[in-house]
């Protein structure tokens, strides 16, 4: 069986599905492939994993017509304490210094992901084929054809697409197939993630405590909750994964400190690999590379996903300008590559350097870090900078991020 299609996004999870919704106004036809079967996400669980998003992501997902959906049960980050491991001091980022009242919200991904599939159900020229996967693509002059494996009824099926979109993780199959090299470091560390209600009410306040084997970051959550992240070199963190709940809320604890009393209950715990994987190129004929799958990077200061949204508000948009028929020329391609560059490359040179910087043994690196602890702390003018990138206002700032429309009438 042969399909055509204008768009077709590869990878459903998070970026992808934000690309389709933010495409639906702009009248493509638009095909969203994903390789696993979406599930249900009608009840919340202690368990759910959690979302930073920053100032100007809420805004692109607002003027996709997300945000009013999560804002109900999203948690406003009022205030944010960044620290240093066996370090005195900390730095104190307050958005009132910015004429702002939060530096974003943490949602459940699952409150996103409903959200998200509604949506798509909602939206006409949007076509969603789930379980599918690639198992090959053709680049052609006027489209690419992807090969799909046989579906439940055993057909297998091709679809050609003036444009092909490839946000299907940092293990990017599209990526790979067409041997597109990639930047990646190990940095040796995993990520623990977990749910964990502390004795006191978070407020709004976020925790960042910055350590040699990564963050220990403790995030605001719906009610009581909060999301804890504990990067630990990654034997220490089979360990972590390997402790009783009694045993790890005490670590944690002790770790963490008083701030918001003892830690009473957490919820299951997740493991994942730190690394940095970034393509060395994000376009090339009628193909663009978007989310992890041009760069999955460590979640420090929590960019990944803000990150991948704005890559997703930069390609609505000139596709939106453009006006024409053919969303895959190559000048808009160029166009969207020159674009994205300047956000891209400062947010993981950021988060690249400062992992590094933090893991380094040597007495000048301890030193770097302390007297850029002190200047964030002394100097509100260098925090407010830090700010506005933290929240997504680097370089050209696409026009979701800004809260005005994506196209103009």
């Amino acid at each position: 069986m042969s399909k055509v299609c204008d768009i077709a996004i590869v990878g459903g999870g998070l970026a992808g599905a934000s690309l389709a919704i933010a495409l639906a106004p702009l009248g493509f036809k638009v095909t969203l492939i994903e390789a696993v079967a979406f599930k249900s996400a009608h009840q919340p669980s202690y368990d759910d994993r959690t979302l930073v998003l920053s100032h100007s992501s809420c805004r692109i997902l607002s003027g996709m017509g997300l945000w009013e959906k999560l804002a109900p049960d999203a948690t406003a980050v009022r205030k944010i304490f960044v620290t240093q491991m066996d370090r005195p001091g900390q730095v104190v980022l307050d958005p009132a210094e910015l004429g702002l009242t939060e530096f974003g919200h943490v949602v459940e991904a699952r409150r996103f992901g409903a959200a998200v599939q509604k949506q798509l159900q909602q939206t006409e020229n949007v076509e969603v084929l789930c379980p599918a996967s690639v198992t090959a693509i053709e680049i052609g002059e006027a489209s690419n054809v992807l090969h799909l494996a046989a579906n439940k009824d055993g057909e297998s099926m091709t679809l050609a697409a003036r444009l092909v979109v490839a946000a299907d993780g940092a293990n990017s199959s599209i990526r790979n197939h067409l041997k597109i090299p990639v930047q990646s470091r190990d940095y040796g560390q995993t990520a623990v993630i977990c749910n964990v209600t502390p004795e006191l009410p978070h407020q709004g306040q976020s925790f960042e405590c910055l350590t040699t084997s990564g963050p220990f970051a403790v995030l605001p959550h719906t009610g009581m909750r909060c999301g804890l992240v504990w990067s630990a070199s990654t034997q220490d963190a089979a360990v972590l994964m390997e402790l009783d709940d009694e045993t790890f809320l005490a670590r944690a604890g002790q770790r963490f400190g008083t701030a918001l009393g003892a830690f009473k209950k957490i919820g299951r715990r997740s493991a994942y690999p730190l690394k940095l994987v970034r393509a060395r190129q994000d376009i090339c004929s009628r193909l663009v590379i978007l989310g992890n799958a041009a760069h999955a990077i460590h979640p420090v200061g929590a960019q990944g996903f803000n990150l991948a949204l704005r890559d997703v508000a930069v390609l609505a948009e000139i596709l939106a300008d453009d006006g024409q028929d053919d969303p895959g020329e190559d000048r808009l391609l160029q166009q969207y590559s020159r674009w994205r560059k300047i956000d891209q490359h400062g947010t993981i040179s950021w988060s690249d350097g400062m992992t590094r910087l933090f893991a380094h043994p040597s007495v000048l690196a301890a030193g770097l870090r302390t007297a850029g602890f002190m200047a964030y702390a002394l100097l509100p003018g260098l925090r407010r900078q830090i700010a506005n990138k933290a929240m997504g206002y680097r370089g050209r700032v696409p026009r979701l991020a800004l809260g005005e429309p994506l196209r103009f009438q």
